[in-house]
């Protein structure tokens, strides 16, 4: 893939619909989300039309507090999973990425500060949206053995949710997909947020 990747999707949508474009604006990957589903569903295609399916991520339960999101590829086999990790992203966003039934990276948001200044400040009409709009968030996929290999950054933007994934470690062509998957997971869950 041609790195910097980006990733958008408008903030008001009837049904979520979030595109993956590469370095030459090429789509990567189109996600539409299933809505009113009592467990999270996403469908994941090639591209915009729709035609061509690549993968289902579907939740193992009602509430995603701790929900564990497994990957299943057009031909049903399975692409391993992600797991928001409850407890610890109240403070900052934490998922375990899993190939396997085990952990083979973490994705995690790199200064918890502009987590909780968001939640104290978002909540004041003009102030609290300059500095959700000030404070972008970024996040980190390292694997299991701490090395860092993406990084996530969200980019100021009024009318859409955009981010911009910069490759900054050696990842193999699977590992890579997953962490991929996990990140379209990750933003889809988190979009609440500035």
């Amino acid at each position: 893939m041609q790195y910097p990747l980006d990733i958008r999707f408008k903030l008001w949508a009837f049904s979520q619909q979030v595109a993956v474009r590469d370095a030459n604006k090429n789509t990567v990957l189109f996600v539409k989300q299933k809505m009113f589903r009592l467990k999270e569903k996403v469908e994941v295609f090639s591209d915009s039309k729709l035609k061509d399916k690549l993968f289902d991520i579907q939740a193992d339960r009602i509430l995603d507090f701790s929900a564990n999101y497994r990957f299943t590829a057009s031909d049903g086999s399975d692409w391993g999973s992600v797991r928001r990790r409850g407890m610890r992203s109240l403070w900052s966003a934490h998922y375990e990425i899993f190939e396997n039934n085990a952990i083979e990276m973490h994705l995690r948001e790199e200064s918890p500060w502009k987590k909780l200044i968001e939640s104290v400040l978002g909540e004041l009409p003009i102030i609290g949206f300059i500095f959700v709009f000030l404070l972008n968030p970024s996040y980190l996929i390292t694997k299991a053995d701490g090395r860092p290999v993406l990084r996530v950054l969200k980019k100021p933007s009024f009318f859409e949710r955009y981010f911009v994934i910069e490759k900054i470690g050696e990842i193999d062509e699977d590992d890579e997909l997953r962490a991929l998957l996990s990140l379209l997971m990750m933003v889809l869950l988190e979009k609440r947020r500035g």
